[in-house]
């Protein structure tokens, strides 16, 4: 092995401890000393390779993005040309198979992050999710029509997005921390095709059902009933 292969082998060493251990721990409760230890590696190596524990956290998170994304291509394989309904299961499906994957570790390095924030992530974050959901936007927007509100469309993505992301991350603790499960009702145990395809169901019937309403002038309230005006 050359010089740069063992560099590189080392690195990606680091990497892959450095996101188990920060998956697990946190950043606050991680060590150096454990990242090194797990990836077989002298504990200057993190110095040496990522210049500080900071350093690390940040790429740590960007390369688990990064092997979820690979494994999880945001438009869920759906052409670009294909009707707008099918490119929002599409993204749907993507999204909620992303968190169900036990793999996608960056989300359980968030998770930590919001229980103990360091801020390091902060920048990180927006720069890597902005693209996924201006994706969602852009569909949305397209399925609810050119009169609809900027916040119209920004509502029915943040509604979409949060069902997913409310679904399969109770599903994803329950499953990876069996013996101290997070509070509340337990999870349906369904499978996650079953949830895309309701998530998508719903929402798609709410885009139309708004978007009747913006082009019919109705806002959707009941009409006040006698004595109520």
């Amino acid at each position: 092995m050359t010089t740069e292969m063992h560099k590189t082998a080392t690195r990606d060493r680091l990497l892959a401890s450095a996101r188990r251990v920060f998956a697990e721990k946190g950043y606050h409760h991680a060590t150096v000393a454990e990242i090194c230890e797990r990836a077989g590696a002298n504990i200057a190596a993190v110095n040496y390779y990522f210049r500080s524990k900071d350093t690390l956290y940040v790429e740590a998170w960007q390369s688990a993005f990064q092997r979820s994304i690979a494994a999880h291509p945001p438009d869920g394989g759906v052409p670009a040309d294909a009707p707008p309904d099918e490119r929002l299961r599409g993204r749907i499906r993507s999204l909620t198979h992303r968190v169900a994957d036990p793999e996608s570790q960056e989300f359980d390095i968030i998770h930590k992050e919001l229980a103990s924030p360091t801020g390091l992530l902060t920048e990180t974050l927006r720069t890597a999710i902005e693209p996924i959901r201006q994706g969602f936007s852009s569909i949305v927007r397209e399925l609810l029509g050119p009169r609809a509100s900027d916040t119209d469309v920004r509502l029915c993505e943040k509604s979409t997005i949060t069902q997913c992301m409310h679904f399969m991350m109770r599903e994803r603790f329950y499953r990876l921390s069996p013996d101290v499960p997070p509070p509340g009702p337990p999870p349906l145990g369904l499978d996650t095709n079953v949830v895309a395809d309701h998530v998508f169901r719903f929402s798609l019937a709410g885009i139309r059902e708004i978007r009747r309403q913006v082009e019919s002038g109705d806002d959707g309230e009941p009409e006040p009933r006698d004595g109520a005006r």
